[in-house]
């Protein structure tokens, strides 16, 4: 999908969602964690650790990443907001999809936010997903992530070089899971001068 706004030409790529509920092959998240050295992959999300659960899923991602000969991706305040908005507004508005009800577009979320500020092109890319249970954890969702070809795609595409990641402690009641869990977003991207 191309977008033009102003002098800028906005692309979107692969937007994806993933359910991860029943998704994974029994793995233990314990012993995963411990094969990646990131901390706290195994922590269940609660209002209070978020932000360590958004460490740890950039992280993880960063060192499948660097297994791959792919550089690491940096922090951007502007992507982390968008991946932020779109955890609340899915459990807020009770939908999971890449696209909002109202319409916009992970494209659409970034072109208003100051990250395509002067810049040429702008290319974004966005993994969802949510987990109940075990399934809730950072080492989790990256592994549901890894095993889905277009969430791996966007983890190992060589062009991203920035990324914002966001969990709620929350699922929306429209997935109908019953358990307590955790939604996820991870917002990635590229500008080009």
């Amino acid at each position: 999908m191309t977008q033009t706004s102003g002098s800028r030409r906005l692309v979107a790529l692969a937007a994806c969602a993933l359910a991860c509920f029943g998704v994974l092959a029994p793995v233990s998240s314990a012993a995963a964690a411990r094969r990646t050295g990131c901390l706290n992959a195994n922590l269940h999300p609660t209002s209070r650790n978020a932000a360590a659960i958004d460490k740890s899923i950039l992280c993880l991602v960063d060192q499948i990443r660097r297994a791959h000969g792919l550089h690491a991706l940096h922090a951007n305040g502007a992507l982390g907001s968008v991946a932020s908005s779109q955890v609340v507004t899915m459990v807020r508005w009770d939908y999971f999809a890449d696209i909002r009800p109202s319409g916009q577009t992970p494209l659409a979320l970034v072109g208003g936010t100051s990250y395509p500020a002067h810049t040429e092109a702008v290319a974004v890319g966005q993994n969802i997903a949510w987990g109940t249970g075990s399934l809730a954890t950072p080492a989790h969702i990256v592994a549901a992530w890894m095993a889905s070809p277009p969430h791996r795609a966007n983890i190992l595409s060589s062009q991203y070089r920035d990324a914002g990641v966001a969990v709620t402690p929350a699922v929306p009641s429209v997935l109908r899971v019953g358990h307590r869990g955790a939604t996820y977003a991870f917002e990635f991207g590229v500008r080009r001068f």
